[in-house]
C-alpha cells in the first residue's frame, strides 16, 4: 500500500462529508468564533488518538495476544458495518444518538472523526509493517488535514453542494467502503488460511 493509497483509505474512512450535517447540527447553537474553536479542538483530540493507535497498535497487540489477521478480518468486518450504515442510514445517523450540548470529545472527536474503524485501520497499518509508521503517519496527516479543509467548509459545503449531494456523495463512498472492506477480510483470511495448518 502506497502513502497515496493509505491516506484515501483513511480519508474515506474518517468520512468528512458525511459528517457535514451532524457537525453542522451539533455547533448550530454555538457562535461563529466558538464553532470554529470547538471544531479544532475535536480534529486535534482526534488525531492524537488515530495517531496514538497507529504507533501503540502493535504493543497492544501483543499485549492482548492478537494475532495480525484477526485485526485485518476484524477490521474488513467493522468496515463492512459502517460502509453499509453509509449506503443505507438509519434515522438516528451514522453513529446513533448524539447527546446534546457543547461537544467535547464526544461524540465529534470520537467516534464521528477517531471512530472505531479509523482506530482498526490505523492499528493494522502499524501492526502489519511497523518499519514504515512515519509513512502511515503522513498518509494519516494528509486524510486527517483533508478531512479538517472539508469539515472548516462545511456551512458552504452544505449551502453549495445541498443536503441530497452530500448525502450522494455519502452513499458513493459507502461503496467503496464496502468493497475495501470486502478486500481486507479476504486478506486476513488469505493469511490465516495460509499459517494455518489444516
Amino acid at each position: 500500500m502506497t502513502i497515496a493509497s493509505a491516506a484515501l483509505l483513511l480519508f474515506l474512512i474518517l468520512d468528512p462529508l458525511g459528517n457535514v450535517p451532524v457537525f453542522l447540527s451539533l455547533l448550530r447553537s454555538l457562535p461563529p468564533k466558538r464553532q470554529r474553536f470547538v471544531l479544532a479542538r475535536e480534529l486535534l483530540i482526534a488525531l492524537a488518538v488515530l495517531m496514538m493507535f497507529l504507533w501503540g497498535g502493535k504493543y497492544a497487540l501483543e499485549v492482548m495476544h492478537l494475532r495480525q489477521e484477526s485485526v485485518s478480518i476484524a477490521g474488513g468486518i467493522v468496515l463492512f458495518l459502517i460502509g453499509i450504515r453509509m449506503i443505507f442510514p438509519s434515522p438516528e445517523g451514522l453513529m446513533g444518538e448524539i447527546p446534546g450540548g457543547e461537544p467535547f470529545i464526544v461524540p465529534m472527536a470520537i467516534p464521528l472523526v477517531a471512530g472505531p474503524s479509523g482506530m482498526a485501520a490505523v492499528m493494522l497499518m502499524g501492526s502489519n509493517e511497523p518499519e514504515r509508521l512515519g509513512e502511515w503517519s503522513l498518509a494519516l496527516l494528509i486524510a486527517w488535514g483533508a478531512t479538517a479543509a472539508i469539515l472548516f467548509s462545511a456551512t458552504m459545503l452544505y449551502k453549495l453542494l445541498g443536503i441530497r449531494a452530500l448525502t450522494a456523495i455519502e452513499r458513493l463512498m459507502g461503496m467503496l467502503l464496502v468493497a475495501i472492506s470486502v478486500q481486507m477480510f479476504l486478506d486476513g483470511l488469505g493469511t490465516y488460511l495460509q499459517i494455518t495448518p489444516p
